[in-house]
């Protein structure tokens, strides 16, 4: 195939039929690559955090991402901001992962601002803290990035091992 050459799905919008590694990075047509996650998936919140686990447990943040950003997409209005800040930790680890430290940070910040209102957020009764959406500690999520991020940014550091690094999203999982 012509590697100049857009993919195209049946529709004509454009995709990237390339093979992946774990990190996402696109590999030569015709190389082994690990399996994509399919393109939007429907699932339930705990299916998607479970699946998540999974990939990042397994080292593979990009496809985690895609996890993440399926049930942003898809998901109710007041909680895109969750599932895009998931998303966004998702990406920042592979980017730290795969060596780029000013990246990496960049995105873990951003997404660990995005769950800011999930980690503080009242219940409508006034009475104290909701509890957390789906069982996912946000406040432990935002102690990992902030420690995480600095660790990345350090000079000489080197690419964090994704799999290593992985979050625990609950703590039951």
């Amino acid at each position: 195939m012509d590697e100049t050459r857009r993919d195209r799905d049946v529709e004509g919008r454009a995709h990237n039929a390339r093979p992946r590694d774990g990190l996402g990075r696109p590999l030569p047509y015709g190389a082994p690559g690990v399996e994509r996650q399919p393109e939007g998936v429907v699932r339930d919140p705990l299916e998607t955090v479970r699946e998540a686990q999974r990939l990042l447990d397994a080292g593979m943040p990009f496809h985690a991402h895609e996890v993440f950003e399926d049930a942003w997409k898809s998901g109710p209005d007041a909680e895109r901001e969750l599932w895009r800040g998931l998303a966004q930790l998702a990406v920042g680890l592979t980017h730290a992962a795969r060596g780029n430290a000013t990246g990496g940070a960049r995105l873990l910040r951003r997404g660990a601002a995005a769950l800011e209102e999930f980690a503080t957020r009242a219940d409508a009764s006034g009475s104290g803290s909701a509890p957390p959406p789906y069982g996912m500690r946000i406040g432990a999520l935002t102690d990992w990035v902030t420690e995480l991020a600095a660790r990345v940014e350090e000079p000489g550091a080197p690419a964090v091992d994704a799999a290593a690094e992985a979050p625990r999203l609950r703590p039951d999982d």
